[in-house]
C-alpha cells in the first residue's frame, strides 16, 4: 500500500489517560461553526502552541502534494509552505524546519507533528491544537495516523451556518437555484456534520461535541466540560485577558456589524430567510436540526420529502462527495498545476507574521 496521506483508516485507538494531558487537539466542524473561536480560546488558556493559522494539512496540502514518502513531493511541499503565510505565522527558522521535514516527514501527520512540535519547543508549550474545519472529512485518517488525538466537534445552528456561508459564497449553487443558495449551504452543513457525528460514534472517549451557542451563552460551564475532556485547565477570565485572535475580534462574515455593541451571531438567520426559503430549508434538514436540539421555526414536523426535494438533496450530496473524491484523486493530481506559496495564500486563513506570545503573570506556561 502507498504510504501517503490517504492511507486506508485502521481501527480507532483511544488516547490513554497518561497521554491525555499532552495529546494534540483537533477543533473541527462545518466551516462558520465557531471552530476559530474555540481554537483561539484554547490557545489563550495557556500551554498550547500559539499558531494563528489553519494548517490545512489533511484537507489541502496532502491532496495537492501527494505521497510524502517521496522526497520530491516533500521538497515541493516545503518550498511552497515556506513561501506562504502558513510559515510566516509560525515564527520558525526556515533552514531548520526545511531540514526536519525533508528528513523526517513521510505523511501529512508527520508534517503536522514536526511543525507544531517545533513551535511548542520554541514557545515552551507542552501541547498543540489544530482547527482546519474541513479536517472533519478526514477524521478516520487523522485518528489512524495520530491515534492519541482528541477531537472536539463544534456544532452551530445550520440556519446560521447557511446564512454565513451564503454571504461568503462558499457553496456553489446549481444554475437553476438562486445565487449563493441557502439550501445548498444548509445541505453542506448537514453533510459534514453527519460525517463528523458518524465518526464520533466509533471514537469513544476521544471525541466530544459542543454547541457554538452554549460557548457564547454559557462559557464557564462549556469550557469546564471541554477542559475536563482535554485534561487541561480552561480559565475563562484568563482566556479573556490573553485573548488571542477571534477572542478579542470576532471572526464573522458580518464585519460591518461586528463592531456594534449589540452584535450577536446567534439567530441571524431570522433576517436572512424568506418564509418559503425557511419552509424548504427545514423540510430538507429539519430532522438533523431537531436531532441536534434546535427548534424548527415553521412549527412543521419534517415530512417525507417530495420528488423535487429528494432530487435537490441527492444532487447536492452527490456533488459534495464527488468534489471530495476529485480533490483526493491521485490520478487527477498529476494534471493539476503546481501549487506555490502565493497560491496557498489565496486559500488559507493565517496571520502574516508570528504572534506575540503572552505570558500572564501568575500563570505557568
Amino acid at each position: 500500500m502507498e504510504n501517503s496521506l490517504f492511507m486506508e483508516a485502521a481501527p480507532i485507538v483511544e488516547s490513554s489517560g497518561r497521554e491525555r494531558r499532552h495529546a494534540p487537539v483537533f477543533v473541527l466542524g462545518c466551516p462558520r461553526s465557531g471552530t476559530t473561536l474555540l481554537y483561539d480560546m484554547l490557545l489563550s488558556a495557556g500551554d498550547f502552541a500559539v499558531y494563528l493559522a489553519e494548517s490545512n494539512v489533511f484537507n489541502l496540502l496532502g491532496p495537492r502534494f501527494g505521497d510524502l514518502s517521496s522526497r520530491a513531493n516533500r521538497l515541493r511541499l516545503v518550498e511552497a509552505w515556506l513561501e506562504s503565510k502558513l510559515f510566516r505565522a509560525s515564527g520558525l527558522d526556515a533552514d531548520r524546519i526545511r531540514q526536519r521535514i525533508l528528513q523526517d516527514c513521510h505523511n501529512g501527520a508527520d508534517f503536522l507533528r514536526i511543525v507544531m512540535g517545533e513551535i511548542c519547543i520554541m514557545q515552551g508549550m507542552r501541547r498543540w491544537a489544530e482547527n482546519s474545519p474541513e479536517g472533519m472529512l478526514y477524521l478516520p485518517l487523522i485518528k489512524q495516523l495520530i491515534p492519541e488525538a482528541l477531537v472536539i466537534h463544534i456544532i452551530r445552528d445550520g440556519r446560521d451556518v447557511a446564512t454565513s456561508l451564503g454571504r461568503l459564497r462558499y457553496v456553489r449553487s446549481f444554475p437553476w437555484e438562486t445565487r449563493h443558495s441557502l439550501i445548498g449551504c444548509g445541505l453542506y452543513w448537514e453533510w459534514i456534520v453527519q460525517k463528523g457525528r458518524r465518526f464520533g460514534r466509533s471514537a469513544g472517549a476521544d471525541y466530544m461535541e459542543i454547541h457554538f451557542e452554549n460557548l457564547l451563552t454559557k462559557p464557564h460551564e462549556t469550557l469546564a466540560q471541554v477542559g475536563q475532556f482535554l485534561d487541561h485547565p480552561l480559565d475563562y477570565e484568563l482566556i479573556r485577558n490573553v485573548a488571542y485572535g477571534s477572542v478579542s475580534k470576532p471572526n464573522t462574515s458580518f464585519r460591518a456589524e461586528a463592531s456594534h455593541a449589540e452584535f450577536n451571531p446567534v439567530g441571524r438567520w431570522k433576517k436572512a430567510f424568506s418564509q418559503e426559503q425557511l419552509r424548504r430549508f427545514e423540510q430538507l434538514v429539519g430532522r438533523t436540526l431537531q436531532d441536534l436540539g434546535y427548534t424548527l421555526a415553521t412549527g412543521e414536523s419534517p415530512r417525507e420529502l417530495d420528488l423535487g426535494l429528494r432530487a435537490t438533496r441527492l444532487l447536492h450530496r452527490s456533488y459534495f462527495a464527488g468534489k471530495l473524491a476529485y480533490k483526493n484523486s491521485r490520478i487527477l493530481r498529476v494534471f493539476r498545476p503546481s501549487m506555490r506559496g502565493t497560491d496557498l495564500d489565496e486559500i488559507v486563513l493565517a496571520d502574516n507574521a508570528p504572534p506575540t506570545v503572552k505570558r500572564p503573570s501568575g500563570h505557568s506556561l
